[in-house]
């Protein structure tokens, strides 16, 4: 990791300008950063909002566009920023902002979700949280106007997306029950802080006003916005190529990738059948994966029961990699040999990582949202999920970023990358630890390999649904519904589990693959450096390989490329 200070540049100013800017108009983002002072409002979701930070990123890319590099720190930043603005620019041009809507991340999720990130130690904490609640109706209040407008510009999402964010927002409003919001201002109450009387009061009255906020929303999308979305979940090929380019930061092939992905997912199924065999102690054949997972779910050895046996097991499992990938294979500071591995407070399925606060007060964190119901967790399956979050996934390779302020500015530590860059080093982690001798155990391959599967399918799904390709099967085109049997026959999930996966395919298009795609070109570009090393008549370093791209920090995929390749040019 880099340790030298640099001077501040005119272009560091400028994308800490931005940084300034963007929290201006997404306190979310704010929050996420640690700045205390954003924690009180949410962002404006309506028409108006959207333009607004659209003139934003017009007036930030002009002063990109005159300004010069003075080293290769500013060709990574400008580049970088430059290339998302416009894309940002290009999306809204195109009327994302005002269908934006899906099951896992859109405003109805980002709004509630950015609660988790809120510190709760103080009076001013609770304060804080109860000024936000109040701020719930109006900023839902903006995004519905958004959604009507893009209704009557026939720009509507899917009735699939509508419908499931419409249980979802119910569910957060309570229903019958006390509802998210509720639950936040029992928790002040039931607090060792004795808060005043005052405050716990405004607490339950906001709560109750963010809860009746959800229940206008659900209401809206029910009874207004689904007699008019969208009947396809297709989001065709000029949508799809914007989205695409969103999640991976590199225009990419799609009719290529489609036909990688199946031979990567073939590839895949060959070799789960060969480390199936291990375990069965049978000739590899088409059942034989699902003859090794019954034999591995029958064991009692590899079970945990209920969230607080899974909360610290993957505890002590991240702590280990930590300790000694930190001694062996990588440069870990100590700032950043912390992750809480947290039970997410949401039941909707899904397992993701949030990065640390700028001033390192809030620790990476891996939160695992575990659908109601589910209460036994199979450690073969998951084990190498804690190194996709934690080490050396997503928490070495983000808060690396983070603690980087020696040549990082604050854009390029906590709010730069993508998805594809950023989920494809989590993918190409595991089989490092692969390769490293931490999956030894065929079982633990297995799940690996069970995780590397679902992606390369993805892939395939993916594309499939939103360009209506020929399905693989020659039958039809792709459908959600066939996407859902798609998926049945390519993962060993519970049907929960499935059904929230193909939901957030269909309506987050482009993201799903972006995970594989990404591992194939961070394998791509190891492989170049390598192959160039050994050209040169020297031996090639992956520890070396990966502190410098590490101390990119997380970029778009084509900033990489270039970076790596050193073609960032003056």
């Amino acid at each position: 990791m880099s340790i030298e200070a640099r001077p501040q540049t005119e272009i560091d100013r400028i994308a800490e300008a931005w940084v300034d800017t963007l929290v201006e108009h997404d306190p979310t983002t704010g929050t996420y950063l640690g700045r205390a002072e954003s924690n009180g409002r949410l962002p404006d979701y309506s028409p108006a909002g959207a333009e607004a930070l659209a003139d934003a990123q017009r007036a930030t890319l002009q002063q990109l566009d005159r300004s010069v590099p003075v080293d290769d720190v500013d060709r990574v930043t400008k580049t970088d920023l430059a290339a998302g603005l416009r894309l940002s620019l290009a999306r809204h041009e195109a009327g994302e902002s005002l269908r934006n809507l899906n099951v896992i991340e859109s405003p109805p999720q980002s709004v509630r979700d950015n609660f988790d990130l809120m510190p709760r130690e103080t009076e001013g904490d609770w304060q804080a949280v109860a000024e936000r609640m109040r701020a719930v109706g109006a900023s839902l209040e903006g995004y519905r106007a958004s959604l009507a407008e893009g209704a009557s510009r026939g720009l509507a999402p899917a009735i699939r997306q509508v419908r499931e964010v419409a249980a979802q927002s119910l569910r957060v409003a309570g229903g019958g029950s006390t509802g998210f919001f509720g639950d936040l201002a029992a928790e002040a109450a039931d607090s060792e802080l004795n808060l005043p009387d005052s405050l716990r009061g405004e607490l339950t009255e906001a709560a109750k006003a963010a809860s009746k906020a959800y229940g206008e929303l659900a209401e809206f999308l029910e009874k207004d916005l689904a007699p008019r979305a969208a009947q396809a979940d297709a989001f065709g090929r000029d949508r799809y190529e914007l989205a695409s380019e969103e999640f991976l930061g590199l225009k990419v092939d799609l009719d290529e990738t489609y036909e990688w992905g199946l031979e990567e997912l073939a590839r895949m199924v060959e070799e789960q059948q060969r480390i199936a065999a291990e375990i069965t102690g049978s000739a590899p054949h088409p059942g034989i994966v699902a003859e090794a997972i019954a034999k591995l779910e029958a064991d009692p050895a590899r079970k945990l029961h209920g969230t607080d046996t899974l909360k610290r097991w993957m505890q002590e499992t991240s702590d280990r990699a930590v300790e000694e990938l930190g001694n062996s294979q990588f440069d870990i500071p100590e700032q950043i040999r912390t992750l809480e591995c947290m039970i997410a407070p949401t039941q909707e399925g899904g397992i993701y990582y949030t990065g640390p606060s700028d001033d390192l007060t809030r620790p990476g964190r891996m939160w695992w949202s575990v659908p109601e119901g589910v209460t036994e967790f199979d450690t073969w399956r998951e084990l190498t999920t804690v190194y996709h979050e934690g080490v050396p996934g997503h928490h070495l390779q983000i808060a690396t970023a983070a603690v980087n302020r020696g040549s990082l500015n604050e854009w390029r530590r906590q709010l730069a990358g993508t998805s594809g860059q950023a989920e494809g080093w989590a993918l190409y982690a595991e089989r490092l630890m692969e390769q490293l001798g931490y999956l030894d155990d065929p079982a633990d391959r297995l799940g690996m390999l069970d995780g590397q599967r679902m992606r390369a399918a993805r892939v395939v799904l993916d594309i499939g649904v939103h360009l209506g390709k020929v399905r693989p099967d020659g039958e039809a085109v792709w459908s959600g519904d066939y996407a859902l049997e798609f998926m049945r026959e390519n993962v060993n999930m519970n049907e929960g589990f499935v059904r929230f996966e193909v939901n957030r395919y269909l309506g987050w298009a482009g993201q799903a693959p972006s995970y594989k795609i990404g591992q194939r070109i961070w394998e791509q570009l190891r492989d170049e450096a390598s192959a160039a090393a050994t050209a040169a008549g020297g031996e090639f370093d992956i520890r070396d390989f990966h502190r410098r791209a590490l101390d990119l920090g997380v970029v778009r995929l084509d900033t990489l490329q270039h970076a790596l390749r050193g073609e960032l040019g003056g």
